[in-house]
């Protein structure tokens, strides 16, 4: 099989960060995603991979979903509904989405991205919206072949910036 050729076994699976294979997949698949360049390039503390699924299991907007390759946890896409303001509806923001390194190129984002898609749409929210750093050209390229664009009201104005403050 080539690097770019279809999986051909994949499953994608609502996530249950109650179920401990579910939770296993998660924490194994975010860690992967944290020590790449896109995600910091930083294990997760051990305290962080024990209370994560604790934490999203407790968040009733909290949505996930895993890719399988037959059994084995390939991709994981965490999402957590909001509310668009200018709208009155909700909006799905996706906040991660990670393909397993071995298994980039292959449909498995896109696979993951439609699932929540189908899932904004059920639960009629207005828009999805995620972040992306401008050196994951890969991913970017992906959001833009599926119809994400740049945020911005007034192009006078130009595009939404993303910022962070940390408070601990």
């Amino acid at each position: 099989m080539s690097a770019n050729a279809p999986v051909t076994a994949l499953r994608i699976e609502r996530l249950d960060p109650r179920d401990a294979r579910d939770a296993a997949a998660l924490v194994a698949l975010l860690d992967e995603y944290a020590r790449d360049g896109t995600g910091g390039g930083t294990p997760l503390a051990d305290d962080v991979r024990a209370r994560l699924p604790g934490v999203l299991a407790a968040r009733p907007h909290y949505a996930g979903w895993l890719a399988r390759d037959g059994e084995h946890p390939i991709g994981l896409l965490n999402a957590f509904e909001g509310v668009s303001t200018f709208k009155a509806r909700p909006l799905l923001n996706i906040h991660d989405v990670i393909v397993s390194a071995t298994h980039r190129g292959r449909g498995v984002g896109r696979r993951l991205l439609a699932a929540a898609e189908a899932e904004a749409r059920l639960r009629g929210c207005c828009k999805l919206t995620l972040e992306a750093l401008e050196g994951n050209v890969g991913a970017i390229a992906l959001y833009r072949d599926i119809g994400f664009a740049a945020y911005e009201l007034d192009p006078a104005m130009g595009r939404a910036t993303f910022f962070e403050k940390w408070l601990t």
